[in-house]
């Protein structure tokens, strides 16, 4: 007597040329997104807007802005503490976003980008 598999198992040669065109549309959607991000920007402020960073998709600053008013001589500290602040949430957006447009693609894959 055979043994049935439930149906989208086996189908032999047929079937793993499918999921090999799948998984080369899936590689070429990944390249294309991720050119897309890496174009992109992303920016945060903190201390109400004295700072402001920028980074794109590739995670790297890009512009720092610095309003004169936060300049205080005699708190350099708070004012490491905004541009850190600006910088990491800025960065924040870019992961985040590079996460959701990659998880669309992949259907949720976890794939070393």
């Amino acid at each position: 007597m055979k043994a049935r598999l439930p149906q989208g198992y086996g189908g032999g040669a047929g079937n793993m040329q499918s999921m090999m065109k799948q998984a080369q549309k899936m590689q070429e959607d990944m390249a294309a997104a991720q050119e897309e991000l890496a174009q992109r920007t992303y920016s945060a402020t903190a201390g109400g807007g004295m700072v402001t960073a920028t980074v794109g998709g590739d995670h790297l600053l890009r512009t720092l802005d610095i309003k004169p008013d936060a300049c205080d001589p005699d708190d350099t500290e708070m004012l490491a503490d905004l541009v850190t602040a600006a910088v990491n949430e800025a960065i924040r957006s870019a992961v985040s976003d590079s996460e959701e447009t990659m998880g669309r693609i992949t259907g949720g894959l976890q794939l070393p980008f």
